[in-house]
């Protein structure tokens, strides 16, 4: 049978749409170009975040995500076993440090900003910061924690996702790249080209991340979607406790916000349960280069022992980059587009797509389906003038 949507993009939006969009009753078929959650989803860092996103749309998506992410994953627990259901959620909360005098009161702002739209944003002093990250630098002004904050493994969760997907009857097609989108005689998406041939469908999802823009144009409706590259490092794995939540300074809010192209560059660290610490976080748009650049790794290193003193003497195992799907208003797009029926987008989502992932799909499902939806989906609609009356052109 033909499925009712094809979802283009096995990553962790995709599969949190597909998963949703099953669970609804459609019958659902996933394709990607490449390996399952190979692309952005395996360069990401897991974070399921609200102490990085000041008051509006994007924090009422990300608190919805976050208070369906442990719903979802105890439901797929229940349906699929726990065998495949383990995607390594850690409740962990978060630590947002200043370590200049300058850098106090922007903090303070931002958090009593967010305190006052229902976040838990606790303001502490530096020695109540040393107990909760025994090894983080004594040279603080500031410091808020976020009990809020969340870490999962993305490769692993996308994968459960589509797991439940294939269990209610849907299919899962990796090297299965969408070569176009079918119109019928009225103009409506019935299809979408592929090397093995057409496969007939009535809507198909647009979750090809950094690639979203490419695959709109081609389907005659760009959207404004460019890819912005992040590299992070790994240290090898490093005694319990080292590191114990996230930890970032309180520049990292700016460079997310920020649309420069150039390089910016933040102090991340975080643990996994392997023991690894990953380091980041770089921001830059430059297309699709691939280019590793030591100078970035080298500030990255640099930065995060700044931070916590005890990396210093610690081998880095590993460094990757990846491309992240950027908005020029830093909106997620999410919903159908009006100038092809059948046609539905859901990316730029930039560096928060892990945490933003679940209410994402929920959202989707929920417009499609005609649900009442739990969040306002009209600051996402890709028919809005920061995405389809940009300049495009960059976005191949």
């Amino acid at each position: 049978m033909s499925p009712d949507i094809v979802v283009a993009g096995a990553g962790m939006i995709g599969a949190a749409c597909a998963e949703a969009l099953s669970a609804a009753g459609l019958r659902v078929t996933v394709l990607d170009r490449g390996a399952i959650a190979g692309a952005t989803t395996a360069q990401g860092e897991g974070n399921v975040l609200v102490s990085d996103k000041e008051p509006g749309p994007e924090l009422e998506l990300a608190r919805a995500s976050r208070r369906r992410w442990p719903e979802l994953l105890a439901a797929l627990r229940e349906e699929l076993g726990p065998a495949l259901a383990e995607v390594e959620w850690e409740a962990k909360g978060g630590l947002v440090v200043a370590t200049t005098q300058d850098a106090v009161a922007p903090l303070a702002r931002f958090a009593a900003a967010q305190r006052a739209v229902g976040i838990q944003a606790d303001e502490i002093a530096p020695e109540s910061a040393a107990a909760l990250e025994p090894h983080l630098t004594r040279n603080l002004t500031a410091a808020v924690h976020y009990p809020q904050d969340a870490q999962l493994h993305p490769v692993l969760a996308a994968t459960t996702l589509l797991a439940a997907v294939r269990a209610r009857g849907g299919e899962v097609r990796p090297d299965t790249p969408v070569r176009g989108v079918v119109r019928d005689a009225t103009g409506k998406v019935s299809g979408v080209r592929t090397d093995q041939g057409v496969i007939a469908c009535g809507a198909v999802v647009n979750a090809c991340g950094p690639w979203a823009g490419s695959f709109a144009a081609g389907a005659g409706a760009p959207i404004a979607v460019l890819p912005r590259r992040g590299m992070v490092l790994v240290t090898g794995p490093l005694p319990q406790g080292t590191v114990r939540r996230k930890v970032y300074d309180a520049d990292y809010v700016g460079a997310v916000a920020s649309g420069d192209a150039e390089l910016q560059t933040s102090t991340v660290v975080e643990s996994t349960r392997a023991g690894t610490v990953l380091i980041g976080s770089s921001r830059e748009r430059v297309g699709f280069d691939e280019t590793v650049r030591i100078d970035v790794l080298r500030e990255l290193a640099r930065k995060a022992v700044a931070l916590f003193p005890v990396l210093a003497g610690v081998p880095v195992m590993r460094a990757y980059g990846g491309f992240r799907p950027y908005a020029p208003d830093h909106l997620p797009v999410i919903g159908a587009d009006p100038r092809l029926p059948g046609l539905w987008h859901a990316t730029g989502h930039e560096g928060a797509g892990i945490g933003l992932a679940a209410a994402t799909g929920r959202l989707l499902a929920d417009l499609y389906t005609g649900a009442v939806p739990e969040v306002d989906p009209g600051p996402f609609r890709p028919d809005r003038p920061a995405v389809i009356d940009a300049d495009t052109g960059a976005c191949a």
